[in-house]
């Protein structure tokens, strides 16, 4: 028979272990039981009489830094804060819900660069455990995927998501004037995620922009200074972050695409456009802003056409708002007939994003509102691009380029994701 271990009684333990006819070790200011089981310990309202016993240090550091449930009466010191300067105290749930779903969800769908991936998942949240502002982008992009993927919550991630926004942009917009080679990878990765939160937030209806138009300039198509302004940013950082832990979410570049056969649909629309553009009214400045937009479509449409696995489709598509000229933004905001209907065929190139939760329906938006704003007599000018999106075709289908067609050094361009 095994004997039963003996133990000495204490007659100075708590009520609660008492009634639960269990040993009380009588640490205070709660015994570890009632800590253990969250219950209310009578040490904590002075009931017994007895003095404390002294306890080993260990003990005491357990207990300092448990909260007690009823921390309003407690005589535990006020609670240790970790070295970044968060109170362990300021736990939200919620945010720790949106960063498990950047890391296991959301990452992996800004690009289709499957290299990309670990930089996103990993390295991107490390970034932003040093950079509060980071760190709220990357969790305004999680709200808006649980939007996307929870319809019946929607509201509420939406909210979650301006929320996070408006702190990041206002953090970024602090720092960024003290931008240097240690922090300029977190303000490279946050510019990235701002592209995507755009693309990501609410249409609205009946305008071209992708994000709410500005109440100063009514009716711009705001999305392209975004993309633009986010470029400038990439230049002024470019030689810290080609070399820093990022910079594998830099575009590679390629070839010159001018020589590039596409197919035939496109040629012919590319052809038919610059003929537009020759005689278009607005003067010498405007002819040759529409003349340069265009040759960038048609790189555009080359590098989608003959895209490189090592090359992010999403990068690529954005390469064009980066290279037309400013006078060809002016000309858009001005809705100048000739500067939609080279848009309208952009969105072509948009379409081609349509697989991306954040880039779902915009192709299809902006020809949309595109064929509002023309005349009938201009409409004929987008039947192509708008026939195009209507039957979800992939005009400027993926082929693998042939070995004779990379070069031997490839430069970087300025995109990312």
């Amino acid at each position: 028979m095994v004997s039963r271990r003996s133990h000495q009684k204490s007659r100075t333990g708590c009520t609660q272990c008492k009634k639960r006819r269990i040993k009380c070790d009588e640490l205070r200011p709660a015994c570890s039981n009632c800590i253990k089981h969250s219950i209310t310990c009578d040490f904590q309202t002075g009931s017994p009489s007895s003095a404390s016993p002294a306890h080993p240090p260990k003990l005491l550091k357990q207990i300092s830094s448990i909260k007690s449930p009823d921390s309003g009466r407690s005589s535990v010191r006020s609670r240790p804060v970790i070295s970044n300067g968060l109170d362990p105290g300021d736990l939200q749930m919620g945010d720790l819900e949106l960063l498990h779903q950047f890391v296991t969800s959301t990452c992996y769908t800004t690009s289709n660069r499957t290299d990309s991936h670990d930089l996103w998942r990993i390295t991107v949240p490390k970034e932003g455990f040093h950079h509060d502002f980071l760190m709220r982008g990357i969790l305004a992009i999680a709200a808006h995927h649980l939007s996307h993927l929870r319809p019946d919550r929607s509201a509420d991630y939406q909210n979650l998501a301006h929320s996070h926004q408006d702190k990041a942009l206002s953090g970024f917009q602090t720092a960024i004037s003290a931008m240097n080679e240690t922090n300029c990878h977190a303000f490279f990765a946050l510019s990235s995620l701002i592209v995507v939160y755009a693309f990501a937030s609410p249409r609205k209806p009946g305008t071209l922009a992708l994000t709410d138009d500005s109440q100063d300039s009514p009716g711009e198509a705001s999305w392209l200074p975004l993309i633009r302004g986010v470029n400038v940013i990439l230049q002024q950082m470019w030689p810290w972050v080609e070399t820093g832990p990022l910079r594998g979410l830099l575009q590679p570049g390629v070839f010159n695409t001018m020589d590039i056969k596409l197919p035939r649909p496109a040629t012919h629309q590319l052809k038919e456009l610059a003929g537009l553009c020759d005689s278009a009214a607005g003067g010498e400045e405007a002819v040759a802003a529409y003349q340069d937009a265009v040759k960038a479509l048609q790189k555009c449409y080359a590098k989608i056409f003959t895209r490189a696995s090592v090359e992010c489709e999403v990068g690529t598509a954005f390469t064009w708002p980066v290279e037309v000229p400013d006078k060809y933004i002016q000309l858009l905001n001005a809705r100048a007939p000739e500067a939609l209907v080279i848009l309208a065929h952009y969105c072509v190139v948009l379409h081609h994003l349509d697989n991306y939760w954040w880039m779902k329906g915009w192709a299809a938006h902006v020809m949309g509102n595109i064929y509002n704003e023309l005349n009938a007599s201009w409409r004929e000018w987008i039947q192509w691009p708008s026939d195009t999106i209507a039957r979800n075709e992939k005009c400027l289908v993926w082929r693998p380029l042939s070995p004779d067609m990379i070069p031997s050094h490839t430069p970087v361009s300025m995109t990312s994701l």
